[in-house]
């Protein structure tokens, strides 16, 4: 080594990975066999690690891929910055390609060696410009900056009023509270606000009240004491405690049953909890993001929400408008996802036809981002080639609900009004996979519809 690399500044090295005994084993390599050289941060999350990466745009990121949330999510992180490292504990030829083509400079399979380690970091700054000649660096794109924010993808008014909203609510210790559409990326928004809180570094907990039967909503929240009902055969803590210092992110709040509302009115005036069955009480403090995809102010109104705890968390609101209403997002959002799923496929992909753009422009899109994401999903799966034609976009997809075909108007164009709703529930059963009671929530309708309107079409196919 020579002295002029001696003498440079440590390289910060971010181990992104949940489990704590494997930052530290890292991180002790790192300072065991490279004293001086880097220095180690061991993150939990990937909003913690987009964080760090924008605190420290020279940092080398060792990925965990299970962690990160797979393949899928690393061209986020790879394009924050410019040196990634992924790793995971199922190696392979094929994983380790797709983490290249999503991104990484390399891939180390674990256990992770030192040896091994210590090689892939050097070769991953061997060639990076130093500090004082930051300037050869290679830019990152002018379009990535333009449209990519905290795992966001958009450069609509509406997007950009969000990340304008999210960096100035982030610093404060007040509630936020996030309105939206399924699959508008409500979840997204609250791991952005936390990654940028100051508290990046400790808990991020979230609980859809949706997904969790009543009964058990109080013990997932505030925790239970063993013995406090069947099937509780040790002290667990709750969501509030582990988020401890973190931030609480309550998903789909309107859901919550009206007497456990009362009970989290408490919490949030007092900041202390009481396990379900225990008589102690305990101070945790938390941030608190709530979200719902229901007008909250008519839940109130209609008597299933509370006033009183709607005003406690409803001090700083942000609203993630649905995309028909940003479809300026629609084309860069469907190409950030063909890139991902192509590279975790090893598909060949390069992008979208004309007609398959005009298709994805017209359509409504009832899920949003997330049935957007599926389609572009199932379109990799099933399909094979260098460009996406609108052949191979689902049925739901090619056929036009907004009234008219792309490009086409007039009355002679629009589709009866029982083809056009059946339509728009099969793409929202599409963007949910499947689960009626999500698609029913999301177009605010009874699942009972769902139910009948299918065995409509079935008696219909038979006559």
């Amino acid at each position: 080594m020579t002295a002029s690399i001696d003498a440079s500044p440590a390289v910060d090295v971010v181990i992104l990975d949940r489990d704590p005994a494997q930052r530290r084993v890292l991180a002790a390599l790192i300072a065991g066999r490279l004293p001086g050289r880097f220095r180690a941060h061991g993150v939990a999350s990937r909003g913690e690690a987009m964080a760090a990466a924008a605190r420290m745009p020279g940092a080398v990121l060792v990925v965990d891929l299970e962690t990160a949330g797979g393949i899928a999510r690393l061209p986020d992180i790879a394009r924050a910055v410019p040196r990634l490292i992924a790793t995971s504990s199922a190696g392979s030829v094929h994983l380790a390609v797709a983490a290249v083509k999503a991104g990484a400079s390399d891939f180390l399979p674990k256990p992770i060696g030192a040896k091994a380690l210590v090689e892939r970091l050097e070769a991953a700054i061997a060639d990076w410009p130093a500090p004082e000649d930051a300037s050869r660096a290679p830019p990152r794109a002018a379009a990535d900056a333009a449209f990519d924010f905290a795992g966001f993808i958009g450069r609509s008014p509406a997007m950009a009023a969000v990340y304008a909203q999210i960096e100035r609510m982030a610093p404060s210790r007040a509630p936020v509270f996030v309105t939206g559409e399924s699959g508008t990326g409500k979840e997204l928004c609250a791991e952005a606000i936390h990654a940028r809180s100051g508290a990046a570094g400790r808990p991020f907990v979230a609980i859809n009240c949706s997904a969790i039967p009543k009964e058990l909503m109080e013990s997932e929240i505030f925790g239970h004491m063993r013995g406090a009902f069947t099937g509780a055969t040790e002290d667990r803590p709750g969501a509030a405690e582990l988020a401890d210092g973190g931030t609480l992110f309550l998903d789909e709040i309107a859901e919550m049953d009206l007497a456990l509302q009362a009970k989290l009115l408490r919490f949030v005036q007092t900041g202390t909890i009481r396990r379900v069955g225990g008589s102690e009480l305990r101070r945790v403090d938390v941030r608190l993001v709530s979200a719902t995809n229901r007008d909250p102010e008519a839940e109130v109104a209609a008597g299933r929400f509370r006033a009183d705890l709607f005003y406690r968390l409803h001090v700083l609101p942000i609203r993630l408008a649905p995309l028909r209403e940003r479809r300026e997002d629609i084309l860069p959002l469907a190409e950030a996802f063909l890139a991902r799923y192509a590279a975790e496929e090893n598909r060949a992909f390069l992008g979208f036809d004309e007609s398959a753009a005009a298709c994805l422009l017209d359509h409504n899109w009832a899920g949003n981002v997330r049935q957007l994401e599926n389609a572009i999903r199932q379109v990799v799966v099933l399909h094979d080639g260098g460009m996406v034609s609108a052949a191979m976009l689902p049925a739901a997809i090619r056929a036009p609900v907004r009234g008219s075909a792309p490009g086409e108007s007039g009355p002679g164009t629009i589709a009866p009004f029982r083809d056009q709703e059946r339509r728009i529930i099969e793409a929202a059963l599409s963007a949910f996979d499947g689960s009626i009671a999500r698609a029913a929530a999301a177009l605010e309708i009874s699942p009972s519809t769902i139910y009948r309107k299918r065995q409509e079409w079935a008696e219909r196919l038979r006559a």
